[in-house]
């Protein structure tokens, strides 16, 4: 446990409402089922409890980070030191006109189910995406030709100080796979979605399809981070690691998926380092053989492994 992480824990002991784990493997939770443990994992159920661990966290002087679903995300198998704050709790969906109200932890699928339920169109395109509404802000995430930003009205923000900020569309710097919070240590509290009236059978229709299509493209029977690379312009992922000869690589537990090119998978107990360690082959091969750099879309947070001393 990092220095200053038991200071936490003792100020945290003033808030017992809030769920704190010690030494929590980050296994159980990401999708991938890699990554080490982290110092202490919080669980709060509002903005004040995100509130009262921001600034704990900042009176001991220690690293903080907060997670969504932890979907696209690796996290390396050495864990996290300092704190880590999961906002799965905090999932409250609320629906008034034309506009939805999500806190950061909901699931951003459910959130296109509820916009179906009430005939409000827009958000087809994110129903098979498994991430949280606040991640997917963070990252704009998107499929099938539409981005969060599409959709996007504002957020609530809590600044570093405390403090709660309301940010527009406009203040996002929203791009491909990119948003402001990316680079601020911010948090997503919730987000507001702006969509439009629409037909129940023809929004319904067009879910249907692009699910059809994510279960027949998508290897949704191993646990994976998702799509693991960003498109580089003029290219195709999976086509590029097809081409080279890549598709179908076992690299320990890991494998390139057989379905989709550009998913790594989980297929025999595979750890954060087979994942990077067959990123960083594939991102090897591909600049080699069609000097292409792949980006990887993928979060990858967290220490590496340390060595076991000799005896």
């Amino acid at each position: 446990m990092c220095k200053g992480a038991e200071d936490v824990y003792q100020i945290l002991e003033k808030y017992p409402e809030i769920k704190i784990l010690k030494n929590e493997p980050l296994a159980n939770y990401t999708f991938t089922k890699t990554g080490g443990p982290v110092d202490l994992l919080a669980f709060p159920k509002n903005n004040q409890e995100v509130q009262n661990l921001v600034t704990a966290c900042q009176q001991a002087n220690i690293p903080w980070l907060v997670l969504g679903n932890a979907s696209n995300l690796i996290v390396r198998d050495g864990g996290i030191r300092g704190v880590v704050i999961i906002l799965t709790e905090m999932k409250e969906i609320s629906v008034s006109d034309e506009m939805i109200t999500a806190q950061a932890g909901a699931k951003l699928i459910d959130t296109t189910y509820l916009a179906l339920e009430n005939n409000l169109s827009g958000f087809e395109f994110a129903c098979g995406i498994p991430g949280s509404v606040g991640g997917a802000v963070f990252m704009n995430a998107g499929a099938y030709d539409g981005q969060l930003q599409d959709v996007f009205y504002d957020a609530e923000i809590l600044l570093p100080n405390g403090s709660i900020e309301t940010w527009t569309a406009s203040q996002m710097d929203f791009a491909y796979r990119h948003s402001k919070v990316q680079e601020n240590p911010v948090v997503v509290l919730s987000a507001r979605f702006k969509l439009a009236k629409g037909d129940y059978a023809l929004i319904q229709k067009r879910m249907e399809e692009l699910t059809e299509l994510r279960q027949l493209k998508q290897p949704l029977e191993y646990p994976s981070c998702g799509s693991v690379f960003k498109r580089p312009v003029g290219h195709f992922t999976g086509k590029l690691i097809q081409d080279a000869g890549l598709q179908g690589l076992i690299w320990g537990g890991a494998q390139i998926s057989k379905k989709h090119a550009g998913f790594i998978v989980n297929i025999n107990q595979a750890t954060a380092t087979d994942y990077t360690e067959l990123i960083a082959h594939i991102q090897s091969v591909i600049k080699e053989k069609f000097d292409v750099d792949l980006e990887t879309e993928v979060r990858i947070i967290g220490e590496e492994p340390k060595e076991e001393s000799e005896n």
